[in-house]
C-alpha cells in the first residue's frame, strides 16, 4: 500500500492543476506533433494519452502532424533521394503522391490511437471542406515543386468537428486555386490553423528542451519569453538553425492573436501535462505582455541573458 505522503502528493498535483484546468476550460488548443515523440512507439502512446487527458478535462484539442522522417523512410525504398532546400523538401509529383500517402498513414493512425482511449477524434487534411487554402512556395525564387503556402484557413470543418465533440487531426496538404495538391511545412500549418481558430494555446512539440539564450550553454534555458524578449533574442544572432524559423513563426502566432506559444521536448514522458498543469512547467513559454501569469513575472526580466 502506498505510503500516506505519497497519496497527498498525488492529492497536491491534481490541486495545483486546477487553476489550469478552470483557465483553459473550453479553450482551443493546438499540437504540432512531430520529431522522436511521433515515431517512439512508447512517447507516441503518452503524447496520445496527454491529449485525451485535454479533451476530457474540457479543453478542446486540435492535433497538427507532420511525418517528414517517414516520408524520407519511404521515398528511400523507393530509390527516391530526398532534396532540401532552406529545409524545405523539394517536391515532384512522385513526391506528392508518397508525401499524401505517408501522411494519410499516420492521421488515420493518430485517430486510432485516440478512439482506442475513448476520444472521438476525425482525421482531415487541409484539402477536405477547403480547409487549407494553398498559394505555390518559392525560396528565394527558386521552384520547389508542390510546397505550398497557406493563404488561408477555411475553419467550418475545424469548428464543426470541434462543437460535435470531435478531436480534429490535421495533415499538413492543401489544394491550391486550380486544386493541385500542396505539401505544407507542418509547423507553418499549425501556426496558420491556431490563428485562424484564436486557439488559447500552441504547442510545439520538437527534439529539444525549449529556447536557449545561448545554444552552447545547455544552463541558458529560457522559461518564459514576452514578444519584446523574444524580438531581442531573434535579432541577437544567437538564434540559428531550424529554431530561427520556428521563434519566428512562434512570434507571428502571438501577434497574430494566439495567446501563448510552448515549444516543448516531445521525448519527455506527458510533456503537455507538465507544461499545461504544474506552476513551473517544462520547455519555453512565448506571450504577449498581456497574457503572462503572476508567477512568470519574476522570470519573465532575465529571460535573455548571454554567456
Amino acid at each position: 500500500m502506498e505510503h500516506m505522503d505519497q497519496i497527498l502528493l498525488k492529492a497536491q498535483t491534481l490541486i495545483e492543476a486546477l487553476p489550469y484546468i478552470q483557465k483553459f476550460n473550453n479553450r482551443k488548443v493546438v499540437v504540432k506533433y512531430g520529431g522522436s515523440a511521433m515515431f517512439s512507439e512508447s512517447l507516441q502512446a503518452n503524447v496520445i494519452k496527454d491529449v485525451a487527458l485535454l479533451k476530457l478535462v474540457g479543453m478542446q484539442p486540435i492535433i497538427v502532424h507532420g511525418g517528414g522522417k517517414e516520408i524520407t523512410k519511404w521515398l528511400s525504398m523507393m530509390g527516391h533521394e530526398s532534396t532540401f532546400v532552406e529545409g524545405l523538401r523539394v517536391t515532384d509529383e512522385q513526391t506528392m503522391e508518397v508525401a499524401e500517402m505517408v501522411l494519410g498513414k499516420v492521421n488515420k493512425s493518430l485517430v486510432q490511437m485516440l478512439e482506442k482511449l475513448g476520444v472521438k477524434a476525425a482525421g482531415i487534411s487541409g484539402k477536405d471542406g477547403g480547409t487549407f487554402k494553398v498559394d505555390k512556395k518559392y525560396v528565394n525564387g527558386q521552384d520547389i515543386g508542390f510546397v505550398g503556402n497557406i493563404r488561408e484557413v477555411d475553419t467550418d470543418l475545424i469548428n464543426t468537428l470541434i462543437d460535435n465533440n470531435f478531436v480534429p487531426v490535421i495533415s499538413p496538404i492543401g489544394l491550391d486555386d486550380d486544386f493541385n495538391n500542396y505539401n505544407i511545412n507542418a509547423d507553418d500549418a499549425a501556426c496558420s490553423v491556431a490563428t485562424a481558430i484564436k486557439a488559447e494555446k500552441l504547442v510545439f512539440l520538437t527534439d529539444i528542451e525549449g529556447v536557449y539564450a545561448d545554444p552552447g550553454n545547455k544552463n541558458s534555458l529560457i522559461s518564459v519569453l514576452t514578444l519584446k524578449k523574444a524580438d531581442e533574442l531573434l535579432d541577437s544572432g544567437y538564434i540559428g538553425g531550424g529554431m530561427l524559423p520556428k521563434l519566428k513563426n512562434c512570434v507571428d502566432a502571438v501577434r497574430n492573436g494566439v495567446s501563448r506559444v510552448h515549444i516543448l521536448d516531445g521525448r519527455i514522458e506527458h510533456c503537455l501535462l507538465l507544461e499545461f498543469f504544474t506552476n513551473r512547467g517544462i520547455g519555453t513559454a512565448i506571450v504577449s505582455e498581456d497574457n503572462i501569469f503572476d508567477n512568470e513575472l519574476k522570470v519573465v526580466n532575465d529571460a535573455v541573458k548571454h554567456k
